[in-house]
């Protein structure tokens, strides 16, 4: 059974009754605002890239198939190709359609191209086609700098021919941009961006305020950590848990980073508000991990890759944002879909894909909070070796119970796993929660060597741990896309939905109400 979002299911309803009834321009634009409301409020998602330099490229109807049968809702495209605008119609599937580079010249000389280009790639496919966003180029600043004096006004062009066709509360603008437009990332409170481009990026920075538009972040960690000359711990870039000496702070702020990702997130707010600008959120349009390099390219391997993008997955969907923004959700799109076996450079540039053309995966992945609440198909338990660092156990505890979001609950003081009250025991229970619930999605029970899996049930007493067969629950929800910076349990999870389907069931009483004042 296919688990189906409220955002997802109120655009396919909505998308059915724009199309079955001729509407009034002002209650079409209510709709569709109602639409980006749910859409925001249902909390964080993953979605993907879709780069086309590949041999065998699968039709557009073959990709929309793979995007359905890995639960992908979000996808982001390099162009406006009709067949891909076509395949996803009726889909549900959030689409942000791209200018490229080559287009920006003309649109932001243009008014009338501009509204040529929206009229086309954008009006002709809507509402069957969920078209969210309008991404221009492609990290303009650094790769086609000629064109940067233009960007802004070209966003400018389009947002008007947005409003022009009542789609400006539907369809937002940005335009995606690399890490290396901001000046020494780290510590992340001293970053600022390139001087040389304040003027472009101030006039930007006003541009998403008043269009109420999010700032588009391309972030590489694997590149932070393979040109780093060995200044941060592969863990650090892998999202994997970090020893007491090695914990990440800001000396400014003395914010803990658990990765690297939300550094150079924090470090593009924190450059942001430096321009004295806030309340512009930001979406991660580009991030991932190559999983084979080149001879000289050691650290870009399918087990780094699965590791990094399957932590990744669990960290955006646990709802909460940086340690500036803890309440602004990190909504991120993975680079990308298929290896790119055309692209030129090194090796590494071609193996960014998750999946092969076919379909199949690089390795094991999975994109949907309903998998990873089910995640329990293994016989063993995962639990703390007996030899095992006490701090490096303290680390591991600290990273289940936090960043990995198992259920610690149970751990508490007066719950029924709090005694022993030892660090092994509650690192046996927090590892255990973890591996069950991520398992299947390519967790693994290491914790930085302190941990080794079983197959003796371990449960005492009145603890019970998940997968055993005394337990009435099994493996518990292992993400939420509430917002929330503790441990996740079940029943919270189970709260959030709730709500969701409550927001939803509202705002289908409001539509109701609407076309019967219509009527």
């Amino acid at each position: 059974m296919t688990f189906v979002t409220p955002d997802v299911a109120l655009s396919l309803c909505l998308t059915t009754l724009l199309e079955g009834m001729k509407l009034g321009n002002w209650l079409t634009s209510v709709l569709f605002l109602i639409v980006a409301a749910v859409s925001n409020a249902v909390g964080a998602f993953v979605g993907i890239n879709i780069g086309t330099d590949v041999t065998d490229l699968p039709s557009a109807s073959n990709v929309v198939a793979i995007l359905k049968a890995h639960q992908i809702q979000h996808v982001r495209l390099y162009d406006a190709n009709e067949h891909m605008l076509q395949a996803l119609s009726k889909s549900g599937i959030e689409v942000i359609v791209g200018v490229t580079d080559e287009e920006i010249l003309g649109i932001g000389e243009s008014a009338s191209v501009a509204a040529a280009w929206i009229s086309k790639n954008v009006a002709a496919y809507m509402p069957s086609t969920n078209i969210t966003a309008i991404s221009v180029g492609s990290e303009v600043l650094t790769s086609v700098p000629k064109v940067a004096p233009v960007l802004v006004p070209a966003m400018n062009h389009l947002h008007k021919a947005l409003v022009a066709s009542n789609l400006n509360f539907r369809v937002k603008i940005s335009t995606p941009q690399s890490m290396d437009i901001i000046s020494r990332p780290f510590p992340p409170s001293t970053a600022t961006f390139n001087s040389s481009w304040n003027s472009t990026i101030y006039q930007l920075l006003q541009f998403l305020q008043n269009t109420n538009s999010s700032y588009m972040l391309n972030t590489y960690p694997y590149y932070g950590y393979t040109r780093g000359d060995g200044i941060f711990p592969i863990e650090y870039a892998l999202f994997r848990p970090l020893s007491p000496v090695k914990q990440i702070v800001d000396p400014n702020t003395l914010f803990h980073y658990n990765s690297m990702f939300e550094a150079t997130v924090d470090a593009t707010y924190f450059a942001i508000e430096a321009f004295n600008f806030n309340n512009i959120p930001i979406v991660v349009t580009e991030t991932g991990w190559p999983s084979f390099g080149g001879i000289n390219e050691p650290d870009a391997s399918e087990k780094n890759a699965e590791t990094y993008n399957n932590n990744l997955i669990l960290r955006v969907l646990n709802g909460s944002g940086t340690p500036s923004q803890p309440k602004i959700a990190i909504n991120t799109y993975l680079y990308e879909l298929f290896n790119e076996d055309k692209r030129k450079g090194p090796v590494s540039e071609k193996n960014w894909g998750v999946f092969y053309a076919n379909g199949s995966s690089v390795y094991p992945l999975s994109f949907s909070a309903s998998n990873l609440r089910n995640g329990n198909s293994t016989g063993s338990f995962c639990v703390a070796k007996d030899d095992a660092d006490t701090d490096k156990l303290q680390a591991g505890l600290s990273w289940a119970c936090g960043q990995g979001q198992a259920n610690c609950v149970a751990i508490q003081p007066g719950r029924p796993c709090y005694s022993p009250n030892n660090v092994k025991s509650h690192a046996s229970y927090a590892y255990n929660d973890y591996y069950k619930k991520m398992h299947n999605a390519g967790g693994t029970c290491d914790f930085d060597g302190t941990a080794t899996t079983t197959t003796e049930d371990p449960s005492y007493g009145s603890c019970i741990y998940a997968g055993s067969a005394n337990s009435s629950i099994g493996a518990r929800s292992s993400s939420s896309t509430a917002i929330g910076l503790g441990p996740v349990s079940s029943d919270q999870v189970g709260a959030s939905l709730n709500l969701q389907v409550s927001t939803f069931q509202y705002l289908i009483s409001s539509i109701s109400v609407l076309f019967a004042i219509m009527m």
